[in-house]
């Protein structure tokens, strides 16, 4: 590919993930992964501050997160947000051209105990923000981080049945995931 070519984030990410799949990803270098996409370290250093960054991103998703559930409805429940918050993200993030490489992201995670801690790290900001936005929105402190939490719960399986094509629609899968979550609690 020529280094004029547009999408450079997303190049770089792919190119990253097929080295992270092929090489490993402690055997795979920044330089690599530049090289793969067909730009240069600088151009990488550009977008991402390190190579964890491909996989995790920015604050994008929180961003979306606490969006959404800002945007939901006036007076509905607090799960209702945080679903709203579930539609909100399946429409832009998890779509059907970013199924294979969600499917390969999680495979890339899961072997390996650093990412799979970052991970973690990263749902805590996601549940961070849909409780912030939550008590923003008036609810009060522990009903807004029990929603976030069964909201971040329930993304996650979703999250997890999506890409593994399991489900459809993440939006969809979300849903289905939330209302076993309330059915789960109810017990």
């Amino acid at each position: 590919m020529a280094r004029w070519e547009p999408n450079a984030p997303e190049r770089l990410s792919k190119a990253a993930l097929e080295l992270f799949a092929e090489r490993g990803y402690e055997n795979t270098t920044v330089i690599d992964i530049a090289a793969r996409a067909g730009l240069t370290k600088s151009t990488f250093f550009r977008h991402f501050q390190d190579k964890r960054e491909v996989l995790f991103g920015g604050s994008t998703l929180a961003a979306l997160l606490a969006e959404a559930v800002a945007g939901a409805p006036e007076g509905g429940a607090p799960l209702e947000a945080v679903a709203c918050a579930l539609d909100a993200v399946g429409g832009k993030v998890f779509t059907a051209e970013r199924r294979e490489f969600s499917a390969l992201r999680r495979s890339v995670i899961e072997a390996h105990p650093e990412l799979r801690e970052r991970e973690a790290l990263k749902g805590l900001a996601l549940t961070a923000a849909m409780a912030d936005a939550l008590r923003q929105r008036g609810v009060p402190e522990l009903a807004a981080r029990v929603a976030a939490e069964l909201g971040a719960l329930a993304m996650k399986i979703a999250y997890e049945r999506w890409s593994r094509a399991e489900a459809g629609d993440f939006g969809e899968a979300a849903r289905r995931a939330l209302d076993e979550v309330r059915a789960a609690v109810g017990h």
